[in-house]
Order: structure tokens, then C-alpha cells, then sequence
């Protein structure tokens, strides 16, 4: 299949809710287990969700939370998507994935009223060097798993355990016959943050798996490749963090972080 899912159903309800129903492709398949989905995949799958429920063309989502509930099983599973907080300039909108009964992920989304905001524009985050200079990255072959496999890598200069420069780039489409915006494509791929510059090898006996997936965005991403300037930190205490600068090939367009949990294999 040249997509990480295959839509099976969808249902439109009398409260303006959808229930969707989807079958996981071996692309979609996660790094920590075989019998789960990469939460990368996951988000992307949600965040198209979320994209094409009930759009609205003065708004657009600014931010995405992803709170990842349990395991996210590989195979069937439904996304209830509806309303949380109606409004005429802000809107939050719920995306919920259940498989086997369970809750995997629950994701919501701030959709923001758009305006022209050029004159006061300015930005902090610097752009990196283009992925098309860089050579193909194999750092990324410590980690299993279908989708690891899905995307192509390519690291700048100065990439270390806990800190680097990474593009990701994949050609699959994330739904089966469906067309696969940017924002849908980029966001898809941001989880890779926490695997790109591990402080420690996943072989080495401690896990650092993330309980969340924060994303904030200034501008709408564009294009195919996704650009990760990203840092890992761990405390003393079993809590680390992943940060990331998320670009795309004009720029940077927003930030990403993810809450670990460190954990003795």
C-alpha cells in the first residue's frame, strides 16, 4: 500500500460529530512495538481529521494537542471528531482515536481567525541549511518499524546525542486515495523529533518513550520535507523533554514538544 491508512468508513452525525473508521498499513507500524502505530503516522492521520472537519476559510489551526493515552494499537480503529468550543474567532475542535474499546489519543486543536498581520511580522527562529545540500542520513537505523523505514533522512553538520539537524521526507500518501495536504504531511512526520537525536541508543537498555505531542504553529507549512532542530533533555528524576524548531524549505514555521517518560528496559 502507498499510504500509511486505508479510510473504511465515515459517518456523519445528527450533532455534527464524525465517527470515522480506519485499517492501519505496515508503513504506520511504530518503533517501541510491532503490534502498535508510530505515533508520527497517528498524528498525521488525526491532524487530516481535524484539517477536514468542518473547515472554515476566515480561520485555521494554529495549535494541536496530542495526548497519547495507552498503546496505539496497529489495525482497526475509529476518530470521533467533533465541536468542544463553537465560536466566531477561536474554535477548539477534538479528534479521539479508540482501538479495541480504548482510548489511544485524544487531539484538539485551536482553529484561529486569520488576518493580515504583515506590517507587525518578525520572527526568532533562524532558517537552516536546505535539505537538497545535505548527504542521506542512516543515523535513523537504530530504530525498527515500518514507518522508520517510510521516510527518507538527511542530517547537517554538528548532529550529536541530544542535538541536531534533521529533514524528513516521505512519498506515501497518509490516507489511500486521498489527497495529502502539507499540513497534514509535515505534521505527520514531527514525532520522528524524539528518535532523531537520541541520548541514549534504543539498544541501550533505557526507554524514553513521549506521553504527548505539543504543536505550535505561526505559519501553515508548505512543501514535502520536514525540517526537525531539535535538542533532548533528560532530568534526574525519569522526565525528559524533546524540543524542536519545526521548518519547512522557506522556513521555520512553528514549534514542537514532547513530555518523555525515562525508563530502565
Amino acid at each position: 500500500m502507498a499510504a500509511y491508512y486505508q479510510l473504511l468508513s465515515r459517518e456523519q452525525h445528527s450533532d455534527g460529530s464524525c465517527t470515522a473508521s480506519y485499517l492501519s498499513n505496515i508503513h504506520a507500524q511504530g518503533a517501541w512495538n510491532p503490534h502498535e502505530q508510530h505515533m508520527a503516522s497517528a498524528t498525521g492521520v488525526l491532524c487530516a481529521e481535524l484539517e477536514q472537519f468542518q473547515p472554515r476559510d476566515e480561520m485555521r489551526i494554529g495549535r494541536v494537542s496530542l495526548d497519547i493515552f495507552g498503546l496505539i494499537a496497529f489495525g482497526e480503529f475509529t476518530v470521533h471528531t467533533r465541536v468542544i468550543r463553537a465560536g466566531k474567532t477561536i474554535e477548539l475542535i477534538e479528534a479521539e482515536m479508540q482501538a479495541n474499546g480504548k482510548t489511544c489519543i485524544v487531539a484538539r486543536a485551536w482553529k484561529m481567525m486569520k488576518q493580515d498581520t504583515s506590517a507587525i511580522a518578525g520572527l526568532e527562529d533562524q532558517s537552516i541549511v536546505h535539505p537538497e545540500t545535505l548527504p542521506v542520513w542512516d543515523g535513523m537505523k537504530c530504530w525498527p518499524g515500518g514507518y522508520i523505514q517510510s521516510i527518507e533522512t538527511r542530517a547537517a553538520e554538528g548532529h550529536r546525542a541530544g542535538k541536531g539537524i534533521v529533514w524528513l521526507h516521505n512519498d506515501l500518501d497518509m490516507v489511500e486515495a486521498q489527497k495529502t495536504s502539507s499540513f497534514v504531511r509535515l505534521l505527520g512526520m514531527v514525532d520522528t523529533a524524539n528518535g532523531i537525536v537520541p541520548r541514549q541508543n534504543p539498544a541501550s537498555g533505557w526507554g524514553f518513550p513521549n506521553l504527548d505531542l505539543q504543536l505550535h504553529l505561526y505559519r501553515l507549512p508548505q512543501g514535502k520535507w520536514l525540517g526537525l532542530e531539535a535538542t533532548q533533555q533528560y532530568g534526574d528524576d525519569g522526565i525528559g523533554l524533546t524540543s524542536a524548531v519545526l521548518h519547512d524549505e522557506q522556513g521555520p514555521f512553528g514549534r514542537s514538544e514532547q513530555i518523555l517518560t525515562l525508563r530502565k528496559f
